[in-house]
C-alpha cells in the first residue's frame, strides 16, 4: 500500500494551542518536511482539533489495512472542511492502489489545486495521469513536482518513464540521466538509462551503462541479454558473441542462440553459425528469427556449392517455410522462396 504522508501537526499545534501535547500519536504525526511554510498556502483552512484527530485516524486505518472505514474517514473530513489537502492525498492514494485511477486522479487533482506547492499532491497526480496514459497532463505534473523538489529521483523517472511512453527518448534523457545522478548505485535506474540511451540512437553510450550495470550486482541474464542485443545494434560481433557465450551458460535460450548465430554469420563463421541457429532451433521449433538464420545460412551453403549440395537446399527450404508458418508477414523471406529454386 503506497504510504499517506502524516499531516503537519507541528504548524497546526501552534494554531490550535488548547490542544495537549499528550493527545497527538507521535508515531503517526510527523511533520512533513517537505511542506512549505504555512503562511504560503492561500486556498486552504486550516482543520480544528477534532479533524486532526480524525485525520490521524483515517491514516492510521489505512496504515492498517482498514481502507473501507479510513475511506469512510477522510470523505467524512472532506465534507466538513472541502480545503483539507491531506484528506484529499489520502484518498488519492487509496484509490491509487486499490486500481480505481479516475477517483484517485480526481482527488491528487484537488489536493494539487489546494496547494500547489506540494510535492506529494504534484507527484501522485503526475503517477496517475501516468497510467491513465495522459501523457501530456503527467509532464506537466513531474515538472510541477522538480520545481518544488529537483533532486528527486521518483519524479525524474515518472518524467523520464512518461516522455519515453510518448516515444520521446531524447526528451527522457535529461531526466533519466539525472536520476542515475542521484542513485548511482541502483541497477534497475541505470538499466532504465541505459534502454532511454539505446532508443535515442546512443547505443555505445547504452553499453557503457549495461556493462556498470553488470558489475554493480551479480549476473544477471536479462541484463546480459539486453547487452548483448546492444552488441548487435552496435555491430561489435565479438562482443556480441562472448557475451552471447556467457549469456549461455547461465541461462541457455533460443534468443541467446540466435544472437549468438548472428554473431558468428556477421564475423564469416558459417559453421558455428548454423550451430548456433539449430541449437536455438531444437530449444524452440517455433522461433522465427533462429529458423531464418538457419536458412539463410544453409542458402548461402547452397549456393557456395554451385547449387549442387540438395541437403542445404532441402534444409533452407524447410527453414523458411517453417518459420513463415509461424510468422506470415514476412516480405523478404516470400521473396526469397520466389527468387532460389530451393
Amino acid at each position: 500500500m503506497k504510504a499517506i504522508h502524516p499531516i503537519r501537526v507541528a504548524c497546526l499545534l501552534l494554531l490550535t494551542a488548547a490542544v495537549p501535547l499528550g493527545c497527538v500519536n507521535t508515531d503517526t504525526a510527523i511533520i512533513r518536511s517537505s511542506r512549505p511554510a504555512m503562511s504560503a498556502y492561500n486556498r486552504t483552512t486550516e482543520p480544528d482539533e477534532n479533524q486532526v484527530l480524525e485525520l490521524i485516524a483515517a491514516e492510521q486505518a489505512s496504515d492498517q489495512g482498514n481502507y473501507e472505514q479510513a475511506i469512510r474517514l477522510f470523505e467524512d473530513l472532506l465534507s466538513q472542511n472541502p480545503t483539507m489537502t491531506d484528506a484529499y492525498l489520502g484518498l488519492g492514494a487509496l484509490y491509487q492502489e486499490s486500481g480505481n485511477l479516475i477517483s484517485a486522479e480526481t482527488n491528487y487533482a484537488r489536493a494539487a489545486r489546494l496547494e500547489p506547492r506540494n510535492f506529494d499532491a504534484q507527484i501522485g497526480h503526475g503517477s496517475v495521469l501516468e497510467s491513465l496514459k495522459r501523457y501530456s497532463d503527467a509532464i506537466v505534473a513531474y515538472q510541477r513536482a522538480l520545481a518544488i523538489r529537483p533532486m528527486s529521483v521518483e519524479a525524474n523517472l515518472g518524467a523520464a518513464d512518461t516522455l519515453m511512453a510518448m516515444q520521446r527518448p531524447q526528451s527522457a534523457l535529461r531526466y533519466a540521466q539525472a536520476a542515475v545522478r542521484l542513485e548511482p548505485e541502483d541497477v534497475a535506474i541505470r538499466l532504465s538509462l541505459a534502454t532511454t540511451l539505446e532508443r535515442a540512437g546512443k547505443i555505445n553510450e547504452a553499453i557503457k551503462e549495461l556493462e556498470i550495470a553488470l558489475e554493480l550486482e551479480e549476473i544477471d541474464q536479462e541484463v546480459l541479454l539486453q547487452l548483448v542485443g546492444a552488441f548487435i545494434k552496435a555491430k561489435r560481433w565479438q562482443e556480441a558473441v562472448n557475451s552471447a557465450q556467457t549469456l549461455i551458460k547461465l541461462a541457455p535460450s533460443a534468443v541467446a542462440y540466435e544472437h549468438l548465430g548472428r554473431g558468428y554469420f556477421r564475423l564469416g563463421n558459417s559453421t558455428l553459425s548454423m550451430k548456433a541457429y539449430r541449437d536455438a532451433v531444437e530449444l524452440d521449433p517455433n522461433h522465427w528469427p533462429s529458423l531464418n538464420g538457419l536458412g539463410v545460412n544453409a542458402l548461402n551453403a547452397w549456393l557456395v556449392s554451385e547449387r549442387t549440395d540438395v541437403d542445404m537446399a532441402l534444409e533452407a527450404r524447410q527453414a523458411f517455410y517453417a518459420s513463415l508458418g509461424v510468422n506470415p508477414d514476412q516480405p523478404k523471406v516470400v521473396e526469397i522462396l520466389t527468387k532460389y529454386p530451393l
